[in-house]
């Protein structure tokens, strides 16, 4: 079943549940996959790998604009977008531990020849790639420059 499909239904639970968070967190997937979809040169149906950068993206959003909330002593509304972070996040692949990227970029590194920060932008490449839904870029760049570096 397509994510927008899985939306939908999650959509019609929450509005016979009465779960006004959930529905909030819901409706912005799909506006934002609706949106995605609509996009000139988009295909018919999205990739799943289009769908986890839309869900990223939408992650993305709610983290910062928690942080500035929480920075101007604005708690109701950081709540909100926490509340929306915990609907959106379920629908992403399981996130790899912290412990679990390194491992996995040692031996990237090793295979693509890396040897110093010089070579930050072909692993970093490669590594984008390979973990794309499964880590956060922001953790894959810190750890590749600590290993490089």
């Amino acid at each position: 079943m397509s994510l927008i499909k899985q939306i939908d239904q999650d959509i019609k639970l929450a509005m016979l549940a009465k779960q006004p968070d959930r529905l909030r967190g819901l409706r912005a997937i799909k506006s934002a996959l609706l949106m995605a979809k609509t996009e000139k040169g988009a295909a018919e149906e999205l990739t799943e790998e289009v769908e986890i950068k839309v869900l990223q993206k939408l992650i993305k959003q709610r983290k910062e604009s928690a942080d500035i909330y929480r920075t101007q002593n604005r708690e109701d509304l950081y709540e909100i977008e926490m509340e929306e972070m915990r609907v959106i996040e379920p629908y992403l692949p399981q996130q790899m531990t912290r412990f679990e990227i390194e491992g996995y970029l040692q031996g990237l590194i090793e295979s693509v020849g890396a040897t110093s920060a010089k070579d930050l932008g072909k692993v970093m490449g490669a590594a984008n790639k390979e973990l794309a839904g499964k880590a956060d870029g922001k953790t894959i760049s810190e750890i590749v420059r600590q290993l490089l570096g």
